[in-house]
């Protein structure tokens, strides 16, 4: 079921939500006891990791600790009031819940802002896919003109070394470059603390053989998640975010106004295609799509089985399905707000315009 969900985007396209296919008046029933599920077929998910290694990208504490300060550092925007934080709450599970999110002058893009926690297992980075890593991605927003619009990487580099504190960070996370601050390290510095964003939950446990870690409805949801055939877009451990997907894959979905993937590759057959995203903290990231035009998890549940797997979900198998992707909800770490550096006379000042 491509559950195209929950980037920071320069996309100004938008696709209106078509009619919900009907309900049925149909409630979940009870789940019979004692079920149980093929342990091949938990297999796929198996391997959920504590953070999300790159050899390009080794993580270390300074790294972590200079990279937290940038996700919340405010003076990488023009008008020094946006953050990544602003549209990736990690208090929200890395979303802002917003259909698309208010950047430089109140702007908004045509794509809704994904989360934040588990992007850096994902196979790349914005709905299309553009960014090849955290990494590369870090440093897109700041200088989008719609998002946190500073002129140009340069800037970046002039604001932050305009600090003597950010200085020193930077020597120690990077201790063996000679000019320290650079947009390379900023992005390899944010990238590290998001590598970091991960949020285990009880399906975990259940996948590593704890019978007991689910509910009997639980179980009964995730079994039908797999026999419907959910898994075949939102498979492996982050459950999505593994490969991409034409909105409406099995139905035309209606009037579909972003071309999704085919910006970037500028091929026929990428129309209309998104990243799958991760079904991960789902429960807490909605809107939905692409766009955020699905505004509840109950709804584009029943959506996606019909425009993705061509099935028309009653409303006991969409209310089993939830119940299972709440189970998703994992165990987000409480992430506080780090003391930042003061500014100095070097700093660039704050501009609205």
């Amino acid at each position: 079921m491509a559950l195209v969900l929950a980037a920071c985007e320069d996309s100004n396209k938008r696709t209106d939500p078509p009619p919900a296919p009907k309900s049925t008046g149909v409630v979940a029933s009870a789940a019979p006891a004692g079920i149980t599920i093929d342990p091949a077929l938990l297999t796929a998910f198996a391997g959920y990791p504590s953070r999300f290694e790159s050899p390009k990208n080794p993580i270390t504490p300074e790294k972590i600790a200079l990279g937290k300060m940038l996700y919340f550092e405010t003076r990488l925007s023009k008008n020094q009031k946006i953050s990544c934080a602003s549209c990736h709450d990690l208090a929200k599970y890395g979303t802002d819940g917003e259909k698309t999110s208010p950047g430089h002058k109140g702007q908004r893009g045509g794509r809704n802002s994904p989360p934040s926690f588990n992007a850096a297992g994902h196979i790349a980075q914005f709905w299309d896919g553009r960014a090849a890593d955290v990494e590369e991605q870090a440093l897109k927003p700041i200088t989008n003109p719609i998002e946190m619009a500073l002129a140009n990487e340069g800037t970046i580099v002039t604001v932050l070394a305009s600090m003597p504190e950010y200085a020193e960070a930077f020597k120690k996370a990077f201790p063996t470059d000679k000019d320290a601050i650079t947009t390379a390290n900023v992005a390899k510095a944010i990238g590290a603390f998001e590598r970091t964003l991960t949020s285990p939950s009880k399906v975990d446990a259940f996948i590593k053989g704890d019978t007991k870690a689910l509910t009997e409805e639980e179980k009964a949801g995730f079994q039908k998640f797999l026999s419907v055939g959910c898994n075949t877009c939102h498979g492996g451990p982050t459950f999505g975010g593994t490969e991409y997907k034409k909105l409406g894959f099995a139905k035309p979905y209606p009037d579909v106004k972003d071309n999704g993937r085919f910006d970037v590759t500028k091929q026929e057959a990428d129309k209309h295609v998104f990243k799958v995203p991760s079904l991960r903290n789902v429960e807490k990231t909605g809107p939905y799509l692409h766009d955020g035009s699905i505004a509840t998890l109950p709804e584009v549940v029943k959506l996606m089985g019909t425009y993705q797997l061509g099935k028309d979900l009653n409303d006991a198998d969409v209310a089993s399905i939830v119940t299972f992707l709440k189970a998703l909800t994992g165990e987000a770490p409480k992430v506080d707000k780090p003391a930042l550096p003061a500014s100095t006379p070097k700093t660039p000042k704050p501009a609205e315009g």
